[in-house]
């Protein structure tokens, strides 16, 4: 199988892939450049492409923000988003990254950068994989105490908002976000909220 075959094989079996992906399947750096210009290759953003005229996944830009940055995570409202637990569409993609480490530059999507350290990066912390990518993202309720903990970023109505329907369709339980709020000392801040929501 020649190198073009491999990468289209390799591009149709994930619907975007990494220029090192490509060049593993044997195209080199000039090759990919001279498919894009010839119109069959696309460049989604920088070092990832996909095939034209494809349909992009409804997680297209978080695929490719997992696959530049496989030690970050999606949080805040990305999260809020992903569990399907706010009505608002995110302008850029909220991404969690170790505290120190430099931010990841993208054409696109846009990144919003929240940097964490300790157990913040890793306590409620899941992984879903869509379309063969691993997306790390905040649970539900680890998303519901960031929401609190960063109001001053994103309001506090969306803090409210979320809490409200994270209780109302019982996503998570009480317990939960009582021990991540005291993880992430939020205990003091989320306790008038929880209790006048109960």
């Amino acid at each position: 199988m020649d190198p073009y075959a491999k990468a289209k094989h390799l591009l149709e079996a994930q619907g975007s892939a990494r220029a090192r992906d490509l060049r593993a399947a044997g195209l080199e750096g000039a090759q990919i450049a001279r498919l894009v210009k010839r119109g069959e290759l696309v460049r989604l953003a920088r070092g990832v492409y996909s095939l034209p005229g494809r349909a992009p996944s409804a997680d297209e830009g978080l695929q490719i923000v997992a696959r530049r940055v496989p030690d970050g995570f999606f949080c805040l409202l990305t999260a809020l988003r992903f569990h399907r637990l706010t009505t608002q569409a995110p302008h850029s993609v909220w991404l969690g990254i170790p505290a120190g480490r430099h931010a990841p530059k993208l054409d696109w999507p846009s990144l919003r950068i929240v940097r964490y350290s300790g157990a913040g990066l890793s306590a409620g912390i899941e992984t879903h994989v869509r379309d063969g990518v691993p997306l790390r993202v905040t649970g539900v309720a680890r998303t519901v105490v960031d929401c609190f903990k960063f109001r001053n970023k994103i309001g506090l109505d969306v803090a409210l908002e979320a809490l409200a329907e994270v209780r109302r369709e019982r996503r998570t339980s009480n317990d939960e976000i009582w021990r991540l709020a005291s993880q992430f000392r939020m205990a003091n801040v989320m306790r008038p909220y929880l209790e006048s929501v109960a």
